[in-house]
């Protein structure tokens, strides 16, 4: 029978930490702002939004919406941008993804500041990771670190597999785990031997994007499982990338899906805004 990563809570304890450094803050004059943009009506993107704002509200963040229609041009997108990276008031800028077809994603990505970059998808903070620099991390994989640490999980020396190569997830989270003296391999959809790779691993970090693709049989005896996927199932149930229930007496600790890993990425964007507002304004 698995320890249970309660997600939601260690999420909650973050949120009511970076809420009373903010209060602490804000005494000595200093205030954070978060841009928000989205271009689009998208149901889902609309809910991250809305979840994104609600943080901001619980943790004193000041949040500026910009909800642009989808024929917004990229231009215009891109002018958005380069007047938020110019106003000192606005610590952090987040352009929601995925954008409408017509506007290149990279391309906005670029655009925004890396010191502004609190989703950490610029380029010049995913090479700050990739050589140990200081820079914004991906908040989904910093997210897994503090879920694991917080739990009173040992990295160092340990066999981490990751399921997955996303810029998003897989990439930086097997550098996340490199930096904390993990052993890591990555597998990904070429991988011929997964079963056999997945069985070996201390830690877990499935990121497949299909859903109840890992079963029992990729997991060894006392494993840390990591299930990042979200997905909803043919009953319209949420689920993730692992077969839980199969899983679950196998793993030393797990992640359930919802109330895992979905609730840490929020709150280390939250933490990403905090940290950019006082690198800003020296704090």
């Amino acid at each position: 029978m698995a320890n249970i990563i309660d997600g939601k809570q260690i999420s909650a304890d973050i949120k009511e930490e970076l809420k009373q450094e903010v209060a602490r803050l804000k005494e000595v004059g200093h205030s954070c702002c978060l841009a928000v943009i989205q271009v689009g009506s998208d149901p889902a993107s609309s809910v991250y939004v809305g979840n994104k704002k609600k943080a901001c509200a619980y943790i004193g963040i000041e949040s500026l919406a910009y909800e642009l229609p989808e024929e917004t041009t990229e231009e215009e997108l891109l002018a958005i941008i380069e007047q938020l990276n110019q106003d000192d008031h606005v610590h952090g800028i987040l352009c929601q993804l995925p954008l409408p077809k017509h506007i290149n994603e990279d391309r906005v990505i670029a655009a925004i500041s890396p010191e502004k970059d609190v989703d950490g998808f610029h380029p010049q903070n995913v090479g700050a990771l990739v050589i140990g620099q200081k820079g914004f991390v991906s908040c989904t994989p910093a997210g897994i670190i503090q879920l694991l640490k917080r739990s009173n999980i040992d990295i160092a020396g340990k066999h981490c597999v990751v399921i997955g190569r996303s810029n998003i997830v897989g990439k930086p989270m097997a550098l996340l785990m490199l930096r904390e003296n993990a052993t890591v391999t990555v597998c990904h959809s070429k991988t011929s031997n997964l079963k056999e790779l997945c069985s070996q691993a201390d830690i877990l970090i499935v990121a497949i994007g299909k859903p109840r693709f890992i079963g029992a049989e990729y997991v060894k005896d006392g494993a840390v499982v990591i299930d990042v996927g979200i997905h909803r199932d043919e009953n319209n149930k949420l689920c993730g990338d692992v077969r839980y229930e199969e899983v679950e007496p196998k793993a030393s600790y797990i992640t359930p899906v919802p109330g895992g890993v979905g609730p840490m990425t929020i709150a280390m964007l939250m933490n990403n805004c905090v940290e950019a507002m006082k690198s800003s304004d020296l704090c």
